[in-house]
């Protein structure tokens, strides 16, 4: 029974964009559309294990969703009875079967994109399509942009109405929209991938459905997008990084880091495939973000051994990251690298301009690399510290539990040494 509840689960979050995109198309109001697509996802979860799978279950979600939407739009105001009515009635006389039957596979893209409108300010874009697309929480979402969680539900609630107001036509942007809105889709896609292969928060070290989800929505974005290189990247650094997923778990599911792995589990395809197309990319011109974190990645998969990873070359991509990117996280990484070619009291040195920096000083991740300097200094006790204070700061249990087991290991270490 609990892998059939888990079956369940698992389908329900892969069709909920795609119902959503649905929903919206044809009623135009994104946040009741928001609602009646959860309280479809919520009968679903009801009737489905006891009743069984429908035989078309987008059709089934997306019916029950209308149907909540007619029922929305018949008792929203009385005023407005009639009209509504009729207008369901000669827009939508075959409703039930029409929705049932349709299967558009690009209401997901035209989501994504459809979230990116101008309108929008780029953080507020892209904490909606968080929300609608990869059904991510308020309080992951908030962890992704490192704010407090009633920031980030202000923000995606007024993301909502601003869609609503704006009368945005649900469909695929033009050349010129779709120029316009792809940094902010791109970034979303990382996002939703990043949560994807390392959650935020819960129980689970990584959510499969939303990594695979922004996978192919990437591989649709390049579809229509074939020439540009940053989409190339993007997609080439996802599937570099996502190669490693079958060895980042224990049998447990405690997590392995990178220089534990046992590479033979690595998939050789997908490391193939995103070094094909990083290099087609990097020959067309000159390297964005994505191609250089794909390039990051590559090396690492390049290496047959932890110890073989051509550390000032990774090194030498980050300082140039680092000239693009204003981004905390890019500065942390760069301080490992560093650390790795000098030392680590060169990385140490370097993780002190972000102790100032709002965006990620109490973030777990900097006192988690921030301990594995200082251990690597030689500094066990302040190692220890730093590694219970980020296990006391992250809301992932894997990651919190691998850090307790660190500080540990080295509290052993002192003591039979």
């Amino acid at each position: 029974m609990t892998g059939s509840l888990l079956h369940f689960e698992h389908l329900l979050r892969e069709l909920a964009p795609q119902v959503l995109g649905s929903v919206i198309r044809r009623f135009h109001d994104f946040a009741a559309a928001e609602d009646a697509v959860q309280e479809a996802l919520l009968a679903a979860a009801i009737q489905w294990p006891r009743e069984g799978l429908p035989d078309n279950p987008r059709g089934w979600l997306v019916q029950v969703a209308a149907r909540r939407m007619t029922d929305y739009l018949r008792s929203e105001t009385a005023r407005w009875r009639r009209e509504v009515e009729a207008a369901l009635q000669s827009s939508y006389p075959s409703l039930q079967t029409d929705l049932e039957n349709e299967a558009d596979p690009d209401d997901t893209l035209t989501l994504v994109f459809m979230c990116c409108h101008p309108s929008l300010t780029p953080a507020s874009a892209v904490a909606l399509t968080l929300r609608a697309v990869g059904g991510l929480t308020t309080a992951e979402i908030a962890n992704a942009f490192l704010v407090p969680e009633a920031t980030m539900a202000q923000r995606i609630s007024r993301a909502k109405q601003s869609i609503k107001t704006s009368g945005v036509p649900f469909r695929l942007p033009s050349s010129q929209e779709r120029a316009q809105r792809l940094r902010a889709v791109l970034h979303i896609l990382y996002l939703i991938f990043n949560e994807g292969y390392t959650s935020s928060i819960g129980s689970k070290l990584q959510r499969l459905e939303l990594s695979r989800e922004a996978i192919r929505l990437t591989r649709s974005v390049q579809g229509l997008l074939p020439d540009d290189g940053e989409v190339a990247g993007l997609l080439a650094l996802m599937l570099l990084t996502d190669a490693r997923r079958a060895a980042r778990n224990g049998p447990d599911g405690e997590l392995i880091p990178l220089n534990k792995q046992d590479r033979t589990l690595w998939d050789q395809a997908a490391i193939s495939e995103g070094i094909a197309l990083l290099t087609a990319a990097l020959s067309n011109g000159s390297a964005g973000a994505y191609q250089l974190q794909a390039a990051i990645a590559a090396v690492h998969d390049e290496a047959a051994r932890a110890e073989d990873t051509d550390w000032p070359q990774i090194l030498a991509l980050y300082e140039l990251l680092k000239r693009m990117s204003d981004n905390p996280m890019v500065t942390l990484n760069h301080a490992v690298a560093a650390a790795m070619v000098h030392g680590p009291s060169k990385g140490l040195d370097l993780l002190r301009s972000l102790d100032s920096d709002t965006r990620i000083a109490g973030h777990y991740r900097l006192s988690a690399v921030r301990a594995h300097l200082l251990e690597m200094a030689g500094q066990y006790q302040d190692a220890i510290t730093q590694y219970r204070l980020a296990a006391s700061r992250t809301t992932s249990i894997p990651e919190r539990n691998y850090l307790i087991a660190q500080a540990a290991r080295l509290g052993e270490s002192a003591l039979t040494g």
